[in-house]
Protein backbone atom coordinates (compact mmCIF):
# COMPACT_ATOMS: atom_id res chain seq x y z
CA UNK A 1 0.00 0.00 0.00
CA UNK A 2 1.61 3.26 -1.08
CA UNK A 3 2.32 5.58 1.87
CA UNK A 4 -0.21 8.42 2.54
CA UNK A 5 1.10 9.96 5.65
CA UNK A 6 3.29 13.33 6.12
CA UNK A 7 5.70 14.71 8.38
CA UNK A 8 7.05 17.90 9.93
CA UNK A 9 10.55 17.84 11.15
CA UNK A 10 10.71 20.54 13.37
CA UNK A 11 13.87 22.03 14.71
CA UNK A 12 14.14 23.49 18.36
CA UNK A 13 13.33 27.28 19.95
CA UNK A 14 16.82 29.48 20.44
CA UNK A 15 19.57 28.61 23.19
CA UNK A 16 21.83 30.58 24.74
CA UNK A 17 24.70 28.90 23.06
CA UNK A 18 22.85 29.63 19.46
CA UNK A 19 23.10 33.13 20.32
CA UNK A 20 27.11 32.32 20.93
CA UNK A 21 27.56 30.43 17.68
CA UNK A 22 29.02 27.93 19.61
CA UNK A 23 28.32 23.64 18.78
CA UNK A 24 25.46 22.19 20.59
CA UNK A 25 26.49 18.42 19.64
CA UNK A 26 24.47 16.90 22.58
CA UNK A 27 25.42 18.41 25.60
CA UNK A 28 22.37 19.65 26.82
CA UNK A 29 21.42 22.93 26.97
CA UNK A 30 18.01 24.49 27.38
CA UNK A 31 15.72 26.82 25.73
CA UNK A 32 16.51 30.69 26.58
CA UNK A 33 13.26 33.07 26.92
CA UNK A 34 13.32 33.80 23.41
CA UNK A 35 13.33 30.34 22.38
CA UNK A 36 10.57 29.52 24.05
CA UNK A 37 8.46 32.37 23.37
CA UNK A 38 9.69 30.70 19.73
CA UNK A 39 8.46 27.43 20.58
CA UNK A 40 4.51 28.52 21.76
CA UNK A 41 4.37 30.59 18.65
CA UNK A 42 5.32 27.93 16.55
CA UNK A 43 3.24 25.22 18.38
CA UNK A 44 -0.16 27.82 17.77
CA UNK A 45 0.63 27.46 14.24
CA UNK A 46 1.71 23.43 13.74
CA UNK A 47 -1.47 22.40 16.07
CA UNK A 48 -3.81 24.11 13.37
CA UNK A 49 -2.63 21.30 11.24
CA UNK A 50 -4.08 18.73 13.63
CA UNK A 51 -1.05 15.92 14.03
CA UNK A 52 -2.00 12.79 15.26
CA UNK A 53 1.69 12.50 17.09
CA UNK A 54 4.61 13.59 18.45
CA UNK A 55 8.39 12.32 18.94
CA UNK A 56 11.07 14.30 20.13
CA UNK A 57 14.71 14.33 20.91
CA UNK A 58 14.99 13.67 24.54
CA UNK A 59 17.50 16.73 24.47
CA UNK A 60 15.89 19.73 26.32
CA UNK A 61 15.88 22.04 24.32
CA UNK A 62 13.90 19.63 21.28
CA UNK A 63 11.56 18.15 24.31
CA UNK A 64 10.86 21.35 26.10
CA UNK A 65 9.81 22.84 22.21
CA UNK A 66 7.77 19.76 21.48
CA UNK A 67 5.77 19.85 25.19
CA UNK A 68 4.45 23.72 23.85
CA UNK A 69 2.61 21.49 20.96
CA UNK A 70 1.51 18.91 23.04
CA UNK A 71 0.07 21.54 25.64
CA UNK A 72 -2.17 22.57 22.46
CA UNK A 73 -2.96 19.39 21.09
CA UNK A 74 -3.32 17.10 24.20
CA UNK A 75 -1.22 14.86 22.80
CA UNK A 76 1.42 12.84 24.58
CA UNK A 77 5.02 13.50 23.55
CA UNK A 78 7.15 10.17 23.11
CA UNK A 79 11.16 10.84 23.06
CA UNK A 80 13.39 8.76 21.14
CA UNK A 81 17.27 9.12 21.70
CA UNK A 82 17.58 8.59 17.57
CA UNK A 83 16.26 12.21 17.14
CA UNK A 84 19.27 13.71 19.63
CA UNK A 85 21.66 16.12 17.62
CA UNK A 86 24.88 15.02 16.30
CA UNK A 87 27.54 13.91 18.68
CA UNK A 88 30.42 16.75 18.25
CA UNK A 89 33.18 15.46 20.49
CA UNK A 90 35.62 17.88 21.40
CA UNK A 91 34.18 20.75 19.09
CA UNK A 92 30.97 20.83 21.51
CA UNK A 93 30.84 24.18 23.31
CA UNK A 94 33.28 25.64 20.89
CA UNK A 95 32.35 28.36 18.89
CA UNK A 96 32.36 28.69 15.34
CA UNK A 97 35.51 30.67 14.95
CA UNK A 98 37.49 28.17 17.27
CA UNK A 99 36.74 25.15 15.22
CA UNK A 100 37.41 27.29 12.11
CA UNK A 101 40.89 28.49 13.97
CA UNK A 102 41.46 24.76 14.87
CA UNK A 103 40.23 22.04 12.39
CA UNK A 104 39.66 24.53 9.16
CA UNK A 105 40.27 21.52 6.78
CA UNK A 106 37.93 19.30 9.00
CA UNK A 107 35.25 22.14 9.76
CA UNK A 108 35.33 22.78 5.65
CA UNK A 109 34.19 19.53 5.69
CA UNK A 110 31.93 19.46 8.72
CA UNK A 111 34.10 16.37 9.71
CA UNK A 112 34.41 16.09 13.41
CA UNK A 113 37.60 14.02 14.03
CA UNK A 114 36.29 12.30 16.99
CA UNK A 115 32.91 12.94 16.55
CA UNK A 116 29.60 11.28 14.85
CA UNK A 117 29.53 10.88 10.95
CA UNK A 118 26.93 12.62 9.24
CA UNK A 119 25.20 9.23 7.51
CA UNK A 120 24.98 7.83 10.66
CA UNK A 121 22.80 10.50 12.02
CA UNK A 122 20.99 10.45 9.26
CA UNK A 123 19.70 6.71 9.05
CA UNK A 124 19.28 6.92 13.24
CA UNK A 125 16.62 9.63 12.57
CA UNK A 126 15.21 8.30 9.82
CA UNK A 127 14.67 5.02 11.74
CA UNK A 128 13.49 7.06 14.82
CA UNK A 129 10.80 8.48 12.15
CA UNK A 130 9.97 4.96 10.96
CA UNK A 131 9.55 4.21 14.76
CA UNK A 132 7.00 7.51 15.11
CA UNK A 133 5.11 6.69 11.72
CA UNK A 134 3.92 3.42 13.40
CA UNK A 135 1.20 5.29 15.47
CA UNK A 136 0.21 7.75 12.73
CA UNK A 137 -2.70 6.26 10.98
CA UNK A 138 -3.28 6.63 7.31
CA UNK A 139 -3.27 10.03 5.90
CA UNK A 140 -2.47 11.27 9.71
CA UNK A 141 0.66 13.26 10.52
CA UNK A 142 3.40 13.18 12.53
CA UNK A 143 5.63 15.99 14.29
CA UNK A 144 9.76 15.47 14.52
CA UNK A 145 10.18 17.49 17.27
CA UNK A 146 14.43 17.60 16.66
CA UNK A 147 17.81 19.38 15.91
CA UNK A 148 19.40 21.71 12.81
CA UNK A 149 22.17 18.98 11.67
CA UNK A 150 19.82 15.88 12.84
CA UNK A 151 16.91 16.54 10.36
CA UNK A 152 18.57 18.14 7.87
CA UNK A 153 21.13 14.75 7.88
CA UNK A 154 17.42 13.08 8.28
CA UNK A 155 15.40 14.96 5.58
CA UNK A 156 18.39 14.04 3.26
CA UNK A 157 18.59 10.15 4.06
CA UNK A 158 14.86 9.94 3.75
CA UNK A 159 14.86 11.81 -0.26
CA UNK A 160 17.60 9.54 -1.27
CA UNK A 161 20.21 12.51 -1.56
CA UNK A 162 23.21 11.07 -2.50
CA UNK A 163 26.47 12.87 0.83
CA UNK A 164 27.72 14.85 -1.94
CA UNK A 165 24.75 16.69 -2.22
CA UNK A 166 24.11 17.63 1.23
CA UNK A 167 24.65 20.83 1.47
CA UNK A 168 21.88 21.06 -1.65
CA UNK A 169 19.36 21.47 1.60
CA UNK A 170 19.81 24.74 3.53
CA UNK A 171 19.67 24.27 7.17
CA UNK A 172 16.71 25.12 9.48
CA UNK A 173 16.26 28.27 11.33
CA UNK A 174 15.02 27.81 15.11
CA UNK A 175 11.80 26.50 15.50
CA UNK A 176 11.23 26.25 11.94
CA UNK A 177 10.19 23.22 10.18
CA UNK A 178 10.37 20.92 7.17
CA UNK A 179 7.33 19.12 5.60
CA UNK A 180 7.87 15.54 3.94
CA UNK A 181 5.14 14.24 1.69
CA UNK A 182 5.02 10.99 -0.17
CA UNK A 183 5.94 10.12 -3.34
CA UNK A 184 3.04 8.27 -5.83
CA UNK A 185 5.69 5.94 -6.96
CA UNK A 186 7.47 5.46 -3.39
CA UNK A 187 9.66 7.58 -1.12
CA UNK A 188 9.14 11.01 0.18
CA UNK A 189 9.67 14.69 -1.37
CA UNK A 190 9.79 17.21 0.10
CA UNK A 191 6.61 19.42 0.47
CA UNK A 192 8.13 22.76 2.53
CA UNK A 193 11.74 23.58 3.56
CA UNK A 194 12.29 26.33 6.60
CA UNK A 195 8.80 27.15 7.17
CA UNK A 196 7.30 29.39 9.84
CA UNK A 197 4.55 30.14 8.70
CA UNK A 198 1.07 28.42 7.38
CA UNK A 199 -0.13 28.99 3.58
CA UNK A 200 -3.68 30.89 3.79
CA UNK A 201 -4.21 28.44 0.57
CA UNK A 202 -2.55 25.50 -0.61
CA UNK A 203 -2.42 26.10 -4.15
CA UNK A 204 -0.95 23.57 -6.04
CA UNK A 205 0.66 23.89 -9.67
CA UNK A 206 0.04 21.45 -12.47
CA UNK A 207 3.40 19.92 -12.20
CA UNK A 208 2.42 18.09 -8.59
Amino acid sequence: MPETRRVICWRHGQTAWNTEKRFQGQTDIPLNDTGMAQARSAAALLARLRPDAIIASDLRRAADTADCLAARTGLTVEHDKGLRERYGGSWEGLTTAEIHERWPEENARMAIPDGEDLQAVGERVQEAIVRGLASVPENGLLVVASHGAALRAGINRMLGLPPELRQALGPLGNCSWSLLGPLRIGGWRLLEHNAASLPEERILSDDR
